[in-house]
């Protein structure tokens, strides 16, 4: 279902994914050779993603903000041998095509997204149109098998070059019934389809989901603030996948009364955020949540049977995962206390393949049996698990942990923030709190940092207030949104003057 309004059948899906399998095969792409899909949210993509792989060819979904470089290495890493394009993206590769000899096959496609096209533009004589793949007759081809190679998945590369996840047949079918389970699809469910389809959440989650289960998914090109109500009504959506930064546009919109009219019955949100519990009265929609990583299955799963005293957490550890807490050593934490959240997953081939061709990387996520998430959390006296930070994230202060995510959390209800990073610095002898804002449109000439450091003080622990601030018109970040906090500390500590200091400022913070 599109904003069009155009409509796709399973019959319709399974037939026209056969078409793009046996397309590739009589376009001459070898047997399970790497085929990339760069694109941006349309049906088309969805083909383009299930087509090859259903066939015995491997997926390799590509951001679409990839280019350069870093589409080269992406390409390259993920040994490629055919590109299916959107044709707005095409020059993305053709500048780079030369450096790439092994994409020997290219398919783009136009999509409709009810705007209008302007004049298609010609292709080189190794491309082909994307319609010509839907023109085969589609083959039932030999299973590709339960274990097989299926999709490479790149990881979001805050710390380093991007690994890409390898997935199963048997993975990508796990992480749709287990989301349709744990979240409580339907056939009579639709999902509002808005993040990109490159990555886990939308894929994986809202898409994997909805097909495991037999419902439908309203899909977008992107997430529109204003037109996320009108989309969700027309489409009667009866659920929807969000992110923090979602989350915080839909909150600091002027309440309206048209805000209980719809038909969502509950929302997945990740992370939970502080006003979570306003959030579900002002929206009359439950909120769930999960613990998960692309990288390796999901652990965790909060839904609506759940305890709505335990609102924030992310739920029981799900069958068939083990979950623990652990410090440095591996050792098992007390209840409550924080560490590393650890998994293990109990079904054959229920989780990841590991990192293609980076053996280290994967022997070392997975050592001593357990796969080691990077996550900070907490285990409750009831069994529920508590996410706190990532580990890299926590910040050590004067004998204090403290954790970015928490003071984030309370910088972003201050009414001039629209976002938020929180991070240490090096400070003479220690680490001391900083934080990078940008500000909400029309905020700049009420914001001060006197203002907002009195809104930390009375809300977080003294040793939480940062002491460093600053404001910037946007913030760097990886393809998918995920701000490059040691960017952030690496400008800073360069020339911490170009903060603003508290204590320059001769604020003392209470206790």
């Amino acid at each position: 279902m599109l904003p069009t309004g155009a409509t796709t059948s399973y019959r319709q899906l399974d037939e026209l994914t056969l078409r793009v399998g046996a397309g590739l095969a009589a376009a001459g792409v070898p047997a399970g050779a790497h085929v990339a899909v760069l694109m941006e949210n349309c049906p088309e993509q969805l083909l383009a993603i299930w087509g090859p792989c259903r066939s015995g060819f491997v997926t390799v979904p590509v951001n679409a903000a990839a280019k350069g470089q870093l589409l080269a290495y992406f390409l390259e890493h993920a040994d490629c041998a055919a590109l299916i394009v959107e044709e707005a993206l095409l020059p993305r590769f053709t500048e780079i095509a030369e450096t790439l000899p092994r994409v020997r096959h290219v398919f783009v496609v136009r999509p409709d997204r009810g705007g209008g096209a302007g004049s298609p533009q010609a292709l080189a004589a190794p491309m082909q149109e994307f319609t010509s793949l839907l023109e085969c007759e589609p083959q039932t081809r030999a299973d590709p098998g339960f274990s097989a190679l299926a999709m490479l998945m790149f990881t979001s590369g805050t710390t380093g070059p991007s690994k890409a996840i390898m997935f199963s047949h048997a993975q990508l079918v796990y992480w749709g019934t287990d989301v349709a389970y744990h979240h409580e699809y339907t056939p009579d469910d639709i999902a509002y389809v808005f993040l990109p389809l490159f990555h886990g959440n939308a894929l994986l989650g809202s898409t994997m989901g909805s097909l495991m289960a037999g419902a439908a998914i309203a899909l977008v090109p992107r997430f529109s603030v204003s037109r996320f109500w009108s989309d969700i009504r027309a489409s009667r959506a009866t659920v929807f996948n969000g992110v923090g930064a979602v989350t915080n546009f839909l909150w600091k919109q002027p309440p309206s009364s048209a805000d209980r009219d719809h038909h969502v019955t509950r929302c997945h949100l990740a992370p939970v955020p502080g006003f979570a519990a306003g959030f579900e009265e002002r929206f009359g929609m439950p909120i769930m949540s999960a613990f998960g990583l692309t990288d390796y299955c999901l652990g965790a799963a909060y839904n609506t049977g759940s305890r709505r005293d335990k609102l924030g957490s992310c739920g029981l550890p799900r069958t068939g995962v083990e979950l623990r807490i652990v410090d440095e050593d591996d050792f098992d934490v007390p209840v409550g206390t924080p560490g590393e959240i650890v998994m293990r997953n109990n079904h054959p081939r229920g989780a990841s393949l590991g990192y293609y061709k980076q053996p280290e990387a994967t022997a070392q996520s997975r050592r001593n049996l357990w796969f080691h998430t990077g996550d900070r959390g907490r285990i409750d006296e009831d069994g529920y698990v508590w996410y706190t930070d990532r580990i890299k994230d926590a910040i050590r202060r004067r004998g204090e942990n403290i954790s970015a995510f928490e003071v984030e959390e309370v910088i972003r209800t201050h009414p001039h923030v629209a976002d938020v990073a929180v991070y240490p610095v090096r400070a003479e002898s220690e680490d001391e709190v900083a934080a990078t804002i940008t500000l909400r449109p029309g905020a700049a000439e009420a914001f001060s940092y006197e203002a907002l450091l009195e809104h930390c003080n009375r809300n977080l622990a003294y040793f939480m207030v940062p002491r460093y601030l600053q404001v910037a018109q946007d913030m760097p970040s990886t393809l998918s949104q995920k701000i490059e906090k040691y960017k952030l500390r690496q400008a800073a500590e360069a020339d911490l003057s170009a903060l603003w200091d508290r204590e320059r400022a001769g604020i003392t913070v209470a206790r």
